[in-house]
């Protein structure tokens, strides 16, 4: 090999070695400009203070006081209900017995 042949390829060698040089310094350069960059932390959500209202607990009190008062009366209304079916059966099995027996 001459010294010709030898320079070029230490030649394009070097040229090579330039360009990946070059690209690892760009590679670097960008990474240290995102690391500068923060992200903007968002500020947390403020609580609204809401003033007190007392109508809407008003309204919210008397829902649940006329819903019980319903509740109570359907329960109420069952029970009337399941008393007479009882007295109903009652009467109805001893008839039944009567005239089984003959009477």
């Amino acid at each position: 090999m001459s010294n010709l042949e030898k320079a070029a390829r230490d030649a394009v060698e070097a040229a090579d070695n330039t360009e990946l040089t070059r690209q690892i310094v760009a590679i670097l350069a960008a990474q240290q400009l995102l690391n500068q960059q923060q992200p903007a932390v968002p500020n947390p959500p403020q609580r609204v203070q809401r003033e007190f209202n007392a109508t809407q607990w008003l309204v919210i009190g008397g829902v649940v006081v006329s819903v019980g008062l319903v509740g109570a009366l359907f329960a109420v209304a069952v029970a009337i209900g399941a008393t007479c079916a009882t007295a109903c059966l009652l009467i109805l099995r001893s008839m039944w017995r009567d005239f089984q027996k003959g009477k």
